[in-house]
């Protein structure tokens, strides 16, 4: 787990020290940059497998030279597959293997790696640049490209130094729906984002950059799964037991993030079957309906864990909202960030490699979303015209939970509501609100064949799981220098659990079934009978309380004025309905919260690290 820059730009060191340095919490372990006769190549280095400064980075291989964020977690039998064919290998390092693997498979040597990565390879007799990101977009790779010049970063704010960029008001409209900046595009019109699950190939010499599509899901199940339940359910025992055990495999301390859910307490319980000793980690919230804390400890008593329970009080989740641009350094409203840099704060200072059980829902449907939206879709089966009579009738409510029923209910059909919910449902603050509607990817909702179920599984996998839960994850663990690795991400798992009957799944209410299933062969059913609840901040009740002067101080008239976009006499309208109570407010005051910050920071420029500048070689 690194921070990864390079160039084809000619500047000075020091500012190729700055672009490496304003991420050194990436890769505190080691840093340096080369020139090469093309490019510059630079590398912020989280040591986890083969410590030895053998393995630092820029790595070089024969005539290859490779930057690399992440880890190829099946690299063991692949190098040893290379090495019957005649590679040899001087360091334990996963790098080194990619570096071999592409000169034995070519570009196609991503399909062979199964694992969490962003890399380019610079090919010195070729004079090109080929890179990659995973599939599931675990790893952010940002990049410039202009026809004569190419720069690439794990963090945007690399890419800024030095350079002029101008915002992109298309990118801040649909920042205002999802709460985050959908791939390709970026907050800077100049910066894009490579999708997950696609190379490149950049020729040094012509400038031109040519983009591939390497993997994507099974949207017309053509794999479909065509065992029974019980056999399915051994696949995927399976599946999981492999993917935690190649997730296990460093050089540094490791334990599991365990919330008590299903996923996380799966991963603890096979996890703890693989150790001796295992250490969990929880957040508690002193507030009622937040504090799952109980359940993960729970768990871990169970299990026989070490665990550790950290407390999430306002005190130092202001502190985390004040410096949170400094991190996500585009703007990113999941509330659930600020307990996930806590988390990974106080995790960090027991081990390196933190396991995680994302993806868990998206797979196997298990957001509470996906029950609502089964439940609606009997609603739109009737005409358009007479739920517009009801949305008429239920409108006139004072309650702000009907009115947003009757909003629901007069959209077309009911995969558009599902689009739209994202956003949330009354946008009358945001001045073109359609232009934030990212339609990217409802091809997967016109397949008559697929359950409305499957479809927004799909859909969710592309694009909130890649968008919104993975750049969470990554940037709130490796803004204290955690590695988070997510077992149920697993390529594997994903398109096993696309390929599987959606009464698998979910069956007469019970969602993620099979996953259920599987966790009950290590744990009492009894511990997991309970609602499902999100991993949340409560900033609704402290944006009424604790933080009320906080929100009032920073979304004053004259600073929503400097926000791009937005109805400031609506906007202040909303915030004075969440202060009294008529409505709850709290997801679009948070995204006001940071977008107001982040423009502040790019106002007041970067602030530079205390970090020593990296001598060129």
């Amino acid at each position: 787990m690194c921070g990864i820059y390079g160039s084809t730009i000619n500047f000075s060191d020091d500012v190729i020290s700055q672009k490496l340095a304003v991420i050194n919490f990436r890769g505190p372990d080691y840093s340096q940059f080369i020139h090469t006769p093309d490019v510059v190549l630079g590398h912020n280095r989280l040591a986890i497998i083969d410590l030895d400064h053998r393995s630092n980075q820029p790595f070089s291989y024969l005539h290859l030279r490779i930057v690399f964020n992440g880890e190829i977690y099946n690299y063991r039998p692949l190098k040893a597959r290379l090495e019957k064919e005649g590679y040899k290998f001087s360091t334990s390092s996963d790098t080194e293997v990619i570096c071999a693997a592409y000169l034995a498979f070519g570009e196609d040597c991503v399909l062979q790696f199964n694992g969490m990565f962003a890399f380019v390879i610079y090919d010195e007799k070729k004079k090109i640049l080929f890179g990659a990101r995973d599939r599931l977009g675990k790893k952010p790779f940002y990049y410039c490209h202009n026809g004569q010049s190419f720069e690439f970063a794990s963090q945007p704010s690399q890419l800024k130094i030095a350079r002029k960029f101008t915002l992109d008001q298309q990118a801040v409209n649909e920042y205002f729906i999802w709460g985050y900046i959908p791939d390709p595009s970026s907050i800077w019109q100049e910066v894009k984002k490579l999708p997950a699950g696609h190379s490149f190939i950049y020729n040094l010499s012509s400038g031109v950059l040519n983009i591939k599509k390497y993997w994507d899901l099974d949207y017309d199940r053509q794999n479909k799964f065509n065992g029974s339940y019980q056999d399915a359910k051994f696949i995927l025992n399976e599946l999981i037991h492999d993917s935690v055990g190649i997730r296990m495999n460093a050089d540094v301390p490791l334990g599991v993030f365990l919330s008590g859910g299903i996923d996380s307490s799966l991963i603890a319980a096979i996890a703890s079957q693989k150790v001796s000793h295992l250490k969990t980690f929880s957040i508690q919230f002193n507030e009622k309906g937040f504090d799952e804390s109980k359940y993960a400890k729970m768990v871990a008593e169970h299990l026989g864990t070490e665990h550790h329970t950290i407390e999430c009080n306002y005190h130092e989740g202001l502190d985390l909202i004040s410096n949170f641009s400094n991190y996500y350094d585009e703007p990113f409203a999941d509330p659930s960030a600020i307990p996930t840099m806590l988390l990974s704060k106080y995790t960090r200072k027991l081990v390196t490699v933190a396991l995680s059980g994302d993806g868990g829902d998206e797979a196997f449907i298990g957001y509470t979303r996906y029950k609502r939206i089964k439940t609606m879709e009997t609603l739109f089966s009737m005409p358009l015209i007479v739920r517009n009579l009801m949305a008429k009738l239920i409108g006139f409510s004072p309650n702000y939970i009907l009115k947003l029923i009757a909003i629901g209910i007069s959209i077309p059909d009911i995969e558009s509501l599902y689009i739209k919910m994202f956003g949330g449902l009354e946008n009358s603050w945001i001045l073109d609100s359609d232009k934030g509607m990212n339609y990217k990817y409802t091809d997967i909702f016109k397949n008559p064949h697929k359950s409305i179920l499957e479809k927004v599984s799909d859909y969710d996998i592309k694009t909130y799981l890649n968008g919104d839960i993975n750049t969470k994850v990554d940037r709130a663990s490796m803004a204290f220098s955690l590695e988070a690795r997510a077992p149920l991400m697993d390529y594997r798992i994903i398109e096993f659990s696309r390929s599987l009957n959606t009464n698998f799944k979910f069956s007469m209410g019970n969602q993620k079934r099979i996953l259920k299933d599987v966790l009950y062969q290590y744990l009492p059913p009894a511990m997991f009978n309970r609602p499902k609840s999100g991993f949340t901040m409560p900033f609704r009740d402290w944006f009424k309380s604790e933080l009320k002067e906080y929100v009032l101080d920073n979304l004053s008239y004259s600073e929503l004025q400097k926000i791009p976009g937005i109805n400031v006499p609506r906007t202040q309208e909303i915030i004075q309905e969440h202060m009294s109570g008529k409505w709850n407010r709290y997801p679009q005051i948070w995204k006001l919260l940071v977008l107001s910050q982040w423009l502040k920071k790019q106002n007041e420029g970067i602030p530079m690290p205390k970090s020593p500048l990296i001598p060129s070689i």
